[in-house]
């Protein structure tokens, strides 16, 4: 059972949607050891990706390492950010990509893990979409 009086604490919201643009600016920098560090260290993370998969955190390095850094821009809309308590939330935004006509969805759930805050699962999408 959810207890609504720990859903969406501001202080959490603003902690975490402060995050979630510190990972973003990350990825769009491409600075891959910071985005590494945003993930869960263990080998049961896992992250799908628009045409790619990695379970595990070797797997989800490897990847990083792989690839160059973005050559498009990335606009976000319409972030979601729902908060549980003081150590559990769930982002969602929709973000719309320089180089396609394709609309990007990425969700991703987010655990305070010894006090820091830690992906441990994240889903990104693109689809035509009006």
């Amino acid at each position: 059972m959810v207890n609504e009086q720990q859903v969406n604490l501001p202080e959490v919201v603003a902690e975490i949607t402060k995050i979630f643009h510190e990972y973003e600016h990350a990825l769009m920098t491409n600075e891959v050891e910071k985005l590494n560090q945003y993930f869960w260290q263990d080998e049961r993370v896992t992250r799908y990706g628009i045409g790619d998969r990695q379970w595990g955190i070797k797997e989800l390095v490897a990847y990083r390492q792989s690839i160059p850094a973005p050559d498009f821009t990335r606009t976000l809309e319409n972030l979601r950010v729902i908060t549980f308590d003081q150590s559990t939330a769930i982002c969602q935004v929709e973000f719309v990509r320089s180089d396609t006509t394709l609309r990007g969805f990425q969700t991703q759930t987010w655990l305070k893990i010894d006090g820091i805050w830690r992906i441990v699962s994240a889903h990104v999408s693109m689809i035509p979409f009006a």
